[in-house]
C-alpha cells in the first residue's frame, strides 16, 4: 500500500529543460530527472531542479553540477559548503542511508526465515503471559529493545515488499532534502512513536512487527515537504487516504496504532525540519525530535506501570 507514493511525480512529456513552448502552461522539469516537475531553479545556471537535486545555498538553491564546480577544484569551500533544504550536509550519494536501512530490513527478513525461533525475540510484545500473571517476556518485562528490533522485522514477503518499496520511494527524496542525520532522526523517532502507541493501545499479548510506523512517518514528512515546496497536494492526500483505508479495513490484521503514531510523529518532525528558522534551525529540529522521543518514553512508562 505504500508503494503508490512513487506516483507523486509522473511523466510530463516535456524536454529536459522544460522550455518547450507547447508546454508553457506546465511546470518545468528537472534537468537531471526529466520525469519530475518542479518550480525550483538553480540560482547559478537557472536550470530546473527537483527536491532530490536541489542544494541549499546562501541564496536560493543550486544544482549538484554547480556545487561540484563551485570552487574550481570539484568541491565547494568548507566555510560556504551548500546545505540541503533542511540544513543538512550535501553528500555524494543522497540515498546511502535509505539503501542501508533496506539492507538491514532484508537481512533480518532472511535471518528470520533461516531460523524462525528468532521471531519471538524481535517482535514488539507488551507482556507474556498476560495479566494477572507476572510478565516474563515483552516490554513490560524490561525488553525495551523490542521497540527497535520490531521496526526491522517482517515475516511475510508481501509485508516487507510493500514497506521497502515505500522506504525507497519516500526515503530517497527525503534523505536528499533533509540530510542524513535529520533523515535518520525522522525515521527512528517515527518508528518508535508507532511502536509506543501500539504498546499503549494494543493487547499486551498481541505481537506486532514491521517498518510501517517509520514508513508512515516518512509519509507525513513527505506531505509537509511537498507543502513547503508548493507542490500540488492532491496526489499525496489521495495516497494517504488509500493507505488509511487499508489500515482500517476489517480483516487486514494491521496494527493501525503504528501507522497513526508514525504518521503524526513524522508530520510534526517534518514540519520542524523544513520550517525551522535558519538562525535556530538545529535547535528547533533536534529539539522537536527530543520532545517527540520524550512523549514516546512517557507512553511506554505509563503502559509498563499499568501492566506491572
Amino acid at each position: 500500500m505504500d508503494q503508490a507514493a512513487g506516483s507523486t511525480q509522473g511523466p510530463t512529456g516535456q524536454d529536459p529543460t522544460g522550455q518547450g513552448p507547447q508546454d508553457a502552461h506546465r511546470l518545468p522539469t528537472c534537468h537531471r530527472h526529466p520525469d519530475r516537475e518542479t518550480g525550483i531553479r538553480c540560482t547559478r545556471c537557472d536550470r530546473a531542479i527537483c527536491p532530490e537535486c536541489m542544494v541549499n545555498a546562501s541564496v536560493g538553491f543550486q544544482c549538484p553540477d554547480c556545487v561540484r564546480s563551485g570552487s574550481g577544484t570539484g568541491h565547494a569551500p568548507a566555510a560556504n559548503r551548500p546545505r540541503t533544504l533542511a540544513g543538512g550536509t550535501v553528500t555524494a550519494d543522497p540515498r546511502l542511508l535509505t539503501k542501508i536501512l533496506i539492507g538491514i530490513n532484508v537481512s533480518v527478513f532472511i535471518a528470520v526465515h533461516a531460523d524462525s525461533s528468532l521471531l519471538q525475540y524481535l517482535v514488539l510484545l507488551g507482556a507474556w503471559p498476560p495479566p494477572p500473571f507476572t510478565p516474563t517476556t515483552g516490554l513490560a518485562g524490561g525488553e525495551w529493545y523490542r521497540l527497535v528490533t520490531s521496526m526491522f522485522t517482517h515475516k511475510e514477503i508481501w509485508h516487507i515488499a510493500f514497506n521497502m518499496l515505500g522506504l525507497w520511494w519516500l526515503g530517497g527524496p527525503l534523505e536528499a532534502a533533509l540530510g542524513r542525520a535529520r533523515y535518520l532522526a525522522l525515521y527512528f523517532v517515527s518508528g518508535l512513536a508507532g511502536g509506543a502507541l501500539t504498546y499503549l493501545l494494543e493487547s499486551p499479548s498481541q505481537p506486532s512487527l514491521g517498518a510501517s510506523g517509520a514508513i508512515f512517518g516518512l509519509f507525513g514528512a513527505t506531505a509537509v515537504l511537498m507543502r513547503r515546496l508548493n507542490y500540488d497536494m492532491r496526489p499525496i492526500i489521495i495516497l494517504l487516504a488509500i493507505n488509511l483505508i487499508f489500515t482500517f479495513s476489517p480483516g487486514m490484521n494491521i496494527a493501525w496504532q503504528a501507522h497513526i503514531g508514525g504518521l503524526v510523529a513524522g508530520a510534526v518532525i517534518g514540519y520542524a525540519m523544513v520550517h525551522a528558522p535558519r538562525e535556530r534551525r538545529t535547535l528547533v529540529q533536534y529539539g522537536t525530535c527530543a520532545l517527540v522521543l520524550a512523549v514516546v518514553v512517557v507512553l511506554a512508562l505509563l503502559r509498563t506501570a499499568q501492566l506491572t
